[in-house]
């Protein structure tokens, strides 16, 4: 429930600087602050889609889902930076037609105040789904946390530009700082999109995460002869490890449950996301192969 007041927080927080940033962004004529009312209109989707996707996530396995719902998380990410890429692009294009048709901006000061107030309202915003995502391991959240504070960012931007705008006026400096905007956007696009892809086609973990795990394992090493077939997998939230576990020939069902159990417990106690499958093999097996 926590989590999904704090996703809830967002959309009405970009609710309400959207429609400032469009109502001032006609009045002004800047097409500086209409390409920030465009970009925020865009994070407010994403904290749409970041609400759904938590909700969804979060449901438990079932018979047609048996790994559960969490690459919902992963779509939704990757959906989102499409969306920041198709913003840039407008911003651009929007930017071009002004320095080829220039018009003088009309209450360039009214835009700055906009631009500071949204830009406070999503910096606390962001904070507060950035330290939720990072509890839960939400990867929706966590890349609707960046875009509010990518927000933060072209906003204050953007206030800079027509301030200059104002006391030079300059007024093909608010496209080229519109520009500025969108290039840096779709940077940071880019890298999200590298974040919330890889896991639609079942990536591993990163190499320091598979070294944690193995190293844990590791501690068990007088216990168990070899462990091969050792993979891993991450979808949404959670983080799936499986591995293949060779033990003596003589060691009791028993005791290999014990092992098991305490390997298991000890991996999810560093990985509390995750879920261990552990295939135990007797030595004589591994032999025969």
């Amino acid at each position: 429930m926590r989590t999904t007041r704090i996703a809830f927080l967002s959309v009405m927080s970009n609710t309400f600087v959207v429609a400032m940033k469009i109502i001032v962004g006609l009045i002004t004529g800047s097409v500086a602050v209409l390409s920030e009312a465009i970009h925020s209109s865009l994070d407010l989707m994403a904290s749409l889609i970041a609400f759904f996707s938590v909700r969804i996530s979060k449901k438990p396995a079932d018979s047609v889902h048996p790994y559960g719902h969490g690459k919902v998380e992963n779509l939704s990410g990757t959906i989102e930076t499409i969306l920041i890429f198709v913003a840039g692009i407008w911003i651009i294009y929007e930017c071009v037609h002004k320095i080829i048709h220039p018009e003088p901006l009309q209450l360039p000061l009214l835009g700055v105040l906009v631009m500071v107030v949204g830009a406070t309202i999503n910096f606390i915003v962001s904070k507060i789904v950035r330290k939720e995502a990072d509890r839960v391991h939400s990867v929706a959240m966590k890349s609707n946390a960046l875009h509010l504070l990518t927000d933060v960012y072209t906003s204050l931007g953007v206030a800079v530009s027509l301030l200059l705008v104002t006391l030079t006026g300059w007024y093909i400096l608010d496209s080229i700082i519109g520009m500025v905007l969108a290039v840096y956007i779709m940077i940071e696009a880019f890298k999200l999109m590298k974040e919330t892809f890889p896991p639609l086609i079942d990536s591993r973990l990163t190499e320091s995460e598979e070294s944690a795990v193995l190293n844990i394992i590791e501690s068990f090493k007088e216990e168990y002869l070899e462990v091969h077939n050792f993979r891993t997998r991450r979808s949404g939230p959670q983080e799936y490890i499986d591995f293949h576990l060779v033990v003596p020939s003589d060691a009791s069902m028993g005791d290999v449950h014990d092992l098991c159990d305490r390997m298991e417990g000890k991996i999810e106690e560093e990985f509390p996301h995750s879920e261990v499958f552990i295939h135990p093999e007797p030595e004589h097996e591994r032999e025969n192969k």
